[in-house]
């Protein structure tokens, strides 16, 4: 095997076997399969506890119109919530509340108009979902209430309470429609944060490398022994691969996981984050962006790594990484809601930026094929002339010594491969 294999090969094993890898491989395991059980273990634990025990509600009518037919409603609504009308004086009823035979009090009056007047008192404000039931229930009562009043019909009711049927559509061909867009949103945010964490782990994880051997002055031997731009690159390539692979474990944990729950997956968060359907496309421009990305930004994590001394210093200096990233992926997430605006338009063919901002307008809108493209030679034109000059760089930094460590030392990098 040649020397780049052997540099390759090492950096992928070593770091396969480290307790960071497997600790957080782990746990992002973990966190997809509770993920992909949310429904499952919200239902055990009955969304927080209320739904499985019966709550006593107290209601006082002084009128005693609303509280009947609160009784009854109220079973359609959540037929754990039990209405118990009580008399006598408020502070007696409150009393009975704090002393536990009640979970909640509830008073109701109806007002000349119609209109129902409602309080709801309870120990907790926490108990939201009962309050918005007894809200909601309250509510269909008084539209019975005006509509007996009114002498309509029930079929007249159902007309006046029927939602508005409001759609949308755009004049633009790049636009996607509705449902493609709500199909779209969730996956995009999903790829943007694996793209913003991957980038930004693997980044960190290739500068503390270079960091780590330079400070143990193994370095010094393999520069001498082997060119530095196949050092920056193996190194590189090695992580990079590290990286694919544990993705791709993610990715068929997840796969896995949405198969055998796809029956309880209907609907609500799942729908929103586009598991009912998914675009090849996208997947596969969220590949290719992730990889351009990882290379951009780890080529400029290595030759940035290798002007550090020591481990301590290497956060500053990886400090214009950090912030590019962080550019990028709040420029992404505005483009989220808004990705036709200028500025995001722009920034999607800066390659620092690209990785994120065109993978989301991908994503978001019908764009023609040549701008991705356009993005991706761009942002690989990057990558070389950033290998380039890292190399050089890197050759310089991996040689230098000392306390301090600032962007002055590209300079004194430069100049000692020179001399070289």
């Amino acid at each position: 095997m040649n020397k780049f294999g052997l540099i390759l090969a090492k950096t992928y094993i070593d770091k396969f076997k480290s307790k960071s890898f497997l600790l957080t491989t782990i746990l992002f395991i973990a966190a997809i399969m509770v993920g992909a059980n949310l429904s499952t273990i919200m239902d055990q634990f009955g969304r927080g506890g209320e739904a499985e025990d019966e709550w006593k509600i107290a209601v006082k009518d002084e009128e005693g119109t609303v509280a009947g037919a609160l009784e009854q409603q109220i079973l359609l609504v959540n037929d754990q919530i039990s209405i118990n009308q009580v008399t006598g004086p408020f502070d007696e009823v409150e009393q009975q509340v704090i002393d536990g035979q009640y979970d909640a009090l509830l008073t109701v009056t109806l007002k000349e108009s119609g209109k129902i007047e409602s309080v709801y008192f309870s120990e907790s404000l926490t108990s939201s979902d009962v309050s918005n039931d007894l809200q909601l229930t309250l509510q269909t009562i008084q539209s019975n209430l005006a509509a007996n009043k009114l002498n309509l019909s029930a079929d007249e009711l159902a007309t006046l309470n029927m939602p508005v049927t409001f759609k949308q559509d755009s004049f633009s061909e790049t636009a996607k429609s509705e449902a493609e867009l709500s199909e779209a949103r969730g996956l995009v945010y999903i790829m943007i944060f694996v793209i913003y964490i991957s980038v930004l782990l693997y980044s960190m994880m290739i500068a503390t490398e270079v960091a780590a051997e330079k400070s143990s002055r193994v370095m010094e031997i393999l520069v001498s022994s082997v060119p530095p731009i196949q050092q920056i690159f193996a190194k590189i390539l090695g992580v990079g691969l590290l990286g694919l692979t544990q993705l791709s474990i993610w990715g068929i944990v997840g796969y896995a996981s949405l198969q055998f729950n796809r029956d309880q997956m209907q609907g609500g968060i799942y729908e929103f984050f586009g598991f009912s359907s998914s675009s090849i496309e996208t997947f596969v421009f969220g590949l290719i962006f992730f990889l351009l990305g990882y290379f951009l930004f780890a080529t400029l994590a290595a030759f940035l790594g290798s002007l550090v001394s020591r481990t301590e210093d290497l956060q500053q200096m990886l400090m214009p990484v950090t912030l590019l990233i962080g550019i990028g992926t709040f420029l992404a997430f505005y483009g989220i809601a808004d990705p036709t605006a200028t500025f995001v338009t722009i920034a999607s063919f800066i390659p620092f930026f690209s990785p994120l901002v065109m993978f989301t307008r991908v994503g978001m809108l019908n764009v023609p094929i040549w701008e991705p493209i356009t993005a991706i030679v761009l942002t690989f034109i990057t990558i070389v002339l950033l290998g380039w000059f890292g190399a050089r760089v890197y050759r310089g930094g991996v040689l230098m010594y000392g306390n301090g460590s600032s962007f002055k030392d590209l300079r004194k990098a430069l100049m000692i491969t020179k001399k070289e």
